[in-house]
């Protein structure tokens, strides 16, 4: 299968969790035995901060504006799929060319799926407008659980199908860092995360002046107050993902208030952290305990004095061990490529069906 990605990102993790996710599906699709070129809005942001270039199971080329972007026709007119991204600048133009000029499946991949839909409702079309939703034949989202049904009975997608966010094996799996933090937390700011950070971390740094706390990820303001045994970093490459959590004693997961209120949207991090085998404290969302066993394979909490007792618990490095095992069984790239290879030889078929109606 030729595959064309115009996506956010793929050779810049800065400040974003898309570069992530696109890599470990990609290249597990690429083990697939197909070919993939990703194409990348030539951006300063990224351009200064990449960690990707020349990835040998992916083409990767970079355009700086939509007339740049046509010198590409030919590989869309060719190629058997083509996805567009979420938060892909310009998306709304991006997509309204693709769907004109591609002759084989098209497919968004919203790896932001309840900000969009929050986004739609009230009438922002940064990247997708209503009119492009029913003209893709696969919406790909990374939001599961009733939300699919709202995509297809409200915004008139052919076909909604989950497509989890996933973690490649060989990258993330426990190493020999020697444990450095009580508790860890990896993700850039957001001013909707904020008050649980503050909860579920910060608090706790506070009352528990004899453990060590981090905070990695670009974005946070100036005013916020750390505790002092509070560590920053402000970037954290991917390569080094699994030092940090194998360094953790626990890990903290935090979810955008869209993704709480929609449910079922399992952040990239939970899976990679859960493949180091650090064993995770969450906050709790609809769909979560249908991923990970609640006490078993994760512990929720919604206060601090629940997150204190988790740190507590004589049971973590089971807890990290349970949920490796989960994730090794059902949530790796792997999975995905081959979830994703269905879902467009499905969507193939429909409009091969459709043409011979015609």
């Amino acid at each position: 299968m030729r595959l064309v990605v115009l996506g956010l990102s793929l050779s810049s993790s800065w400040g974003n969790g898309h570069a992530t996710t696109w890599r470990a599906l990609l290249k597990a699709f690429h083990a697939r035995g197909h070919d993939v070129l990703f194409l990348e809005r030539d951006v300063p942001w990224y351009a200064g901060n990449r960690d990707l270039t020349d990835p040998d199971w992916c083409r990767i080329a970079f355009y700086r504006d939509l007339a740049e972007l046509k010198h590409w026709t030919g590989e869309i007119e060719r190629a058997d799929a083509v996805i567009v991204g979420s938060y892909v600048p310009d998306g709304v133009a991006v997509g309204a060319w693709v769907q004109r000029t591609a002759t084989g499946v098209t497919a968004f991949y919203d790896i932001d799926t309840p900000v969009t839909l929050a986004k739609l409702a009230r009438g922002d079309h940064e990247y997708l407008s209503p009119e492009l939703v029913p003209a893709y034949d696969v919406y790909l989202s990374f939001t599961g659980g009733p939300t699919l049904r709202h995509l297809e009975e409200q915004h008139g997608a052919p076909a909604a199908r989950a497509l989890y966010c996933s973690v490649d094996p060989a990258d993330y799996r426990p190493t020999t860092t020697a444990r450095r933090w009580d508790l860890s937390y990896l993700g850039t700011y957001s001013d909707d995360r904020q008050p649980a950070l503050e909860r579920l971390l910060i608090a706790p740094a506070r009352r528990t002046p004899d453990k060590r706390f981090v905070v990695a990820g670009p974005q946070y303001p100036a005013t916020i107050d750390w505790p002092a045994n509070v560590e920053r970093i402000e970037h954290l490459p991917p390569s080094d993902h699994a030092a940090f959590y194998s360094a953790s004693r626990w890990t903290l997961n935090v979810t955008r208030a869209d993704m709480i209120a929609r449910g079922w949207s399992p952040s990239v991090r939970l899976f990679e952290a859960a493949a180091c085998a650090t064993p995770i404290v969450s906050d709790r969302w609809d769909g979560l305990d249908r991923l990970f066993a609640p006490d078993r394979e994760i512990v929720l909490a919604d206060t601090t004095d629940q997150v204190l007792a988790a740190l507590n618990r004589a049971d973590a490095p089971g807890i990290g061990r349970a949920g490796q095992a989960r994730v090794l069984a059902e949530h790796t790239a792997a999975h995905r490529a081959a979830e994703l290879e269905g879902y467009l030889r499905e969507a193939a078929t429909g409009r091969h069906a459709l043409r011979g109606a015609a």
